[in-house]
């Protein structure tokens, strides 16, 4: 009925857009296998939105009062000459939004940092030069500009991913501990707390979700030679919490399997068929170890999840286990060698993992 009278299926009140933060020269170049060249010689002659904006400051003293967040209330970015131009109609409902930049791309982090405060800048030397003083970095430019006053940055940082609702803000928070000058690491976490719990709260409850959440920041951490007791954070009992068996429900692990194993193609299904072979033959002569190997995007992971959904799916105990952090966070209920398995941050030849018997982690 409601298509029959043509009513409107949707409503949109503002357009967003989207404006690049990029380094000098240092633009995303979209381009062709054997043409390279060709296509680095036409991004010479393109203007980014932020070259454009630039340029715009440049010609236009209209401009210079406009943040570059707002510059596209202003101004519409024709894509077809790469300039600004001015709006016909005035303020428009437009948002110009400015991606969301790990902190560990550190100079893109603090230039989109300035971006966001300063106004009617004509040049990265713009940009970097303070009171007459150019600066080398845009960290130091923030620096004499007094935008680190105590942990606001990191505030900022981590209220910018609870907003744009990050994956997993736990590693952000381990991050800035473990890279950044953290003046009160306690009260980050208290500020940040229900962000940084969220994911737990829905997975376990409101009283435990915490207790998850400090021991996966624990686990970060260890990359980092940290601690939650090093950083006087709340202490959780690790062996309790990390190495927990996952409470999956089984009836909905097999309808994950056969709806993953639905989407293989030959060669995938084959590979999973092999190493499931492998997981349940018992033989002594069944080898035991494989390497999956293919370029990025070819679906190692999706094989991954396939095996890890139909191990659970037959009610058995699975640990996926990887090398680092970030590489842990891609498999379902993943962890670090270095926590499952006790090994040292450090190594040397005679280094060997701290894993003890008779223990819950060496149960698992």
């Amino acid at each position: 009925m409601w298509r029959l009278n043509e009513f409107n299926l949707s409503h949109k009140s503002h357009t967003v857009v989207r404006l690049a933060v990029h380094l000098p020269q240092q633009q995303p170049i979209v381009y062709q296998d054997g043409q390279e060249v060709q296509a680095i010689e036409r991004a010479a002659l393109r203007k980014t939105t932020l070259t454009s904006w630039f340029e715009l400051n440049k010609n236009d003293p209209s401009a210079h009062n406009i943040s570059y967040s707002d510059i596209p209330q202003y101004y519409m970015f024709d894509k077809s000459t790469t300039n600004w131009k001015k709006r016909q109609r005035g303020e428009q409902n437009v948002i110009g939004r400015l991606p969301v930049v790990s902190i560990l791309d550190t100079e893109r982090y603090y230039l989109r940092m300035l971006l966001l405060r300063k106004s009617g800048a004509i040049s990265f030397d713009d940009i970097l030069t303070v009171n007459g003083l150019r600066c080398i970095t845009f960290q130091q430019a923030c620096q004499e500009y007094g935008l680190f006053r105590g942990d606001q940055q990191w505030h900022d940082a981590l209220n910018d991913a609870a907003q744009f609702q990050s994956s997993r803000p736990s590693m952000l928070f381990a991050m800035i501990c473990g890279f950044g000058e953290v003046e009160d690491v306690p009260d980050l976490w208290v500020q940040h707390q229900v962000s940084l719990c969220e994911d737990f709260v829905h997975r376990y409850s409101e009283q435990t979700g915490p207790h998850y959440a400090l021991a996966d920041i624990e686990e970060l951490l260890t990359s980092y030679n940290l601690s939650l007791q090093k950083l006087h954070l709340p202490t959780v009992d690790l062996p309790a919490s990390v190495l927990e068996r996952a409470n999956f429900d089984v009836v909905k692990e097999q309808a994950k399997a056969n709806s993953y194993t639905m989407q293989l193609n030959s060669e995938r299904r084959n590979v999973v068929e092999i190493l499931l072979s492998a997981v349940y033959n018992n033989a002594a002569d069944t080898p035991k170890c494989y390497f999956l190997d293919g370029p990025a995007g070819t679906g190692k992971t999706f094989v991954y999840s396939t095996l890890l959904h139909t191990i659970r799916g037959r009610g058995d105990d699975v640990i996926p286990v990887a090398s680092t952090g970030i590489a842990a966070t891609l498999l379902i209920g993943g962890r670090t060698a270095h926590s499952v398995f006790k090994i040292p941050i450090d190594l040397n030849a005679t280094s060997t993992c701290n894993l003890k018997p008779n223990t819950k982690e060496a149960d698992m």
